[in-house]
This record gives C-alpha cells, structure tokens and sequence, in this order.
C-alpha cells in the first residue's frame, strides 16, 4: 500500500515538474515519512488510548519532536522496526515520565552533556536524506543547540513532574537517536553529506 501510493505520487510528480535528483530524493523521502508518521501515530494513539495515557503520550509527542525536528537522527530501515521502535519510544517514555522523580542536578548533568553533544553531533542524516548544504547543517546545529539548552532550562524550572521529565527525557532520547554509535549498532552509515559529495561534487558547496 505505502509502495503504491508513494510511486502514484511520485510518477504525477515526475511528469509535472523539472525538479533535480536532490529536490525528487527530498520529496520522496517527506512523503515516506508522512505515510510512516500518519500510520504510526495511528497504531500508537489506539494504544495508548488503551492503556489510559494518550494525553500524556500526545505531550510528549509534541515536546520530543521539537527537537527532533532541527537535529534529524536515526530512521529505521523497515517499517514494522520504525512502528515497533516508535511504539515503545512514544509508550515507554511517557510512562517513564509519569513514575520517575529526577533530582534537579541529574537533570542539570544530563542537560550540560546533552547540549555539547548536540553541538557536537547534530544535524545526523541519512542515506535517503544528506544534509548537503553546508549553511543548513550549519543553522541546524544552532538551533538544535539553542533548542537543547531550552529544554534543559525548562526540565529544571517547570514544577510539573510529568512535563519537566518530558523534556529531559526528549534530550536524552534524541542524543541518543544522533549518536554515531547508534548508526553503527543498526550498520547505518553516518555522516551521509560526506559521501553524496563524493558521489556527486557538483553539489559541492
């Protein structure tokens, strides 16, 4: 079915613009991850309506995304590995958050660490999608930074337990998601900018 639906759209595409390989590659790879992210959200609303935690899963849903967005990160390379993984990241967590009480100054070390190692590692892309521009990985990692020290600042001062713990738990999981060990336990390559350069110079900055 995603097949189908993916390959229609791309073929009226095709025929009705003069987009390059970049640009079609980049629409390709949204409307995957539209599909994807409409089927899970799905699959993952009805469970957690199920087990009485959709308003807080929705939460931190939003919250996690936010950094998500600007720092990229790992995706699966199957679909049910991506529902299964998402499952218990949008699961999982929230109810983490909901039971877990985090002292003020684990929060405040895990935040100092998840900044410099956003600094350090993000934007992460992938195969499908490298970061070819040099001025955008460059703007990404700025508010990917900036977005990290937000969330530290927010998980330290917000006196709700739940939605201070959405945030540093959100930091820690997308650290996690851009870290070049976890592409190497999945044998994903990382720093995928690099080869399409290789591969293809004319797109050189």
């Amino acid at each position: 079915m995603k097949n189908f639906l993916i390959n229609k759209c791309m073929s009226y595409i095709n025929k009705n613009t003069d987009y390059d390989k970049i640009k079609l590659a980049e629409i390709k790879y949204g409307l995957e991850s539209i599909y994807l992210t409409f089927s899970k959200i799905i699959v993952i609303s009805i469970l957690a309506t199920i087990l009485g935690i959709f308003k807080e899963m929705l939460i931190y849903m939003l919250i996690y995304n936010l950094i998500r967005m600007p720092s990229f990160g790992l995706h699966a390379t199957k679909s049910w590995i991506c529902l299964l993984s998402s499952t218990i990241l949008f699961i999982g967590i929230p109810y983490l958050c909901i039971i877990l009480t985090v002292p003020t100054i684990i929060k405040i070390s895990i935040g100092i660490i998840g900044t410099l190692l956003m600094i350090k590692n993000s934007p992460a892309d992938t195969k499908k999608r490298p970061i070819v521009n040099k001025k955008r990985r460059k703007v990404y990692k700025i508010i990917s930074t900036i977005v990290a020290i937000i969330f530290t600042v927010c998980s330290i001062f917000i006196k709700n337990k739940f939605i201070s713990n959405c945030f540093i738990f959100g930091l820690i999981m997308q650290n996690f998601m851009i870290s070049p060990t976890i592409y190497k336990i999945f044998r994903l390559p990382y720093n995928n900018y690099i080869t399409f350069l290789k591969e293809h110079p004319e797109y050189s900055n």
